[in-house]
C-alpha cells in the first residue's frame, strides 16, 4: 500500500518564527514578541475547539497578535498589525524542507499539506517558499470548522486524502499533534526542531522521532 504523509506546516515545513524580521520594524522585543503570539495563536485554537466557537485560524492569529500587542504595550497601530498579518502569509521554510520533500515524494509517498490555516493561505505559503510542487493538495480543518487535535480533523484527512488508516503517517513538530494522530490510530513522526522541546508524557507517543526531516524517508516503512 501507498504510505501517505500529512505534513503539519507552521513549525513543521513553515517557520512562523520568520515574522521577526518585521517584528523589528516595529517594535524592540521582536523575538519574545514572536513567541507570545505564536503561543496565544495555539491557545485560541484550543480554546475555539472546545468551546465550539470557530473562527478560522487567521482570526485566531489577529486576536492573538491584539492580545500579544497589548501585553507588551507595544502600541501598534492598525497599518503595523496588518503589515505583520501580511508577513504571516510569506513566511520561509526550513533550510531542510525542500530537499527532504524531493527524496519523499522519490520514493513514492503521497505528500498533503494538512494545517489548521485555511486552504488558500496554505497553498499561498507554500507557493511563496517554492515548495508547493511536492504537494498533492493541501487538507485544511476548516472544512470541518474546528482545530488540532479534534479526532474529526484526522478523520478528515483520511477521508480527504484516501489513505489507508494504516499507511496513514502526520508529521509535526508539534507534540499536541502528534497525539491527535496517534490517538484517532494514524501512525506519526514527531519532528524536534529544537533540544528545547520536550514531548508530553501522556504516554501517547510518537510512531518515530527525528530531528530533521531528512531523516524521515529511510525510518517509514
Amino acid at each position: 500500500m501507498t504510505i501517505t504523509l500529512g505534513f503539519d506546516i507552521y513549525g513543521t515545513l513553515i517557520d512562523p518564527y520568520g515574522v521577526t524580521t518585521k517584528l523589528a520594524e516595529y517594535t524592540g522585543q521582536s523575538a519574545e514578541f514572536a513567541r507570545i503570539w505564536r503561543d496565544k495563536q495555539l491557545e485560541y485554537t484550543f480554546k475555539r475547539g472546545l468551546m465550539r466557537r470557530y473562527e478560522n485560524f487567521a482570526v485566531c492569529t489577529r486576536h492573538a497578535l491584539d492580545y500579544t500587542d497589548s501585553l507588551l504595550n507595544t502600541a501598534l497601530d492598525d497599518g503595523a498589525k496588518q503589515a505583520l498579518m501580511e508577513t504571516y502569509r510569506v513566511l520561509p521554510a526550513f533550510e531542510d524542507v525542500a530537499g527532504s520533500l524531493q527524496v519523499s515524494k522519490d520514493a513514492g509517498f503521497r505528500l498533503f499539506g494538512f494545517s489548521n490555516g485555511l486552504q488558500s493561505a496554505v497553498e499561498g505559503l507554500l507557493e511563496n517558499a517554492g515548495i508547493s510542487d511536492y504537494f498533492e493538495g493541501v487538507v485544511s480543518v476548516d472544512d470541518v470548522q474546528t482545530f488540532k487535535p479534534n479526532p474529526d480533523v484526522y478523520h478528515h484527512f483520511i477521508k480527504t486524502t484516501g489513505a489507508e488508516p494504516g499507511n496513514a503517517w502526520l508529521v509535526s513538530s508539534n507534540p499536541f499533534d502528534v497525539q491527535g494522530a496517534i490517538n484517532i490510530g494514524m501512525k506519526a513522526a514527531w519532528l524536534q526542531r529544537s533540544h528545547n522541546v520536550i514531548f508530553d508524557p501522556w504516554g501517547i507517543e510518537p510512531t518515530i522521532r527525528i530531528k530533521s526531516l531528512a531523516e524521515l524517508p529511510e525510518l517509514i516503512s
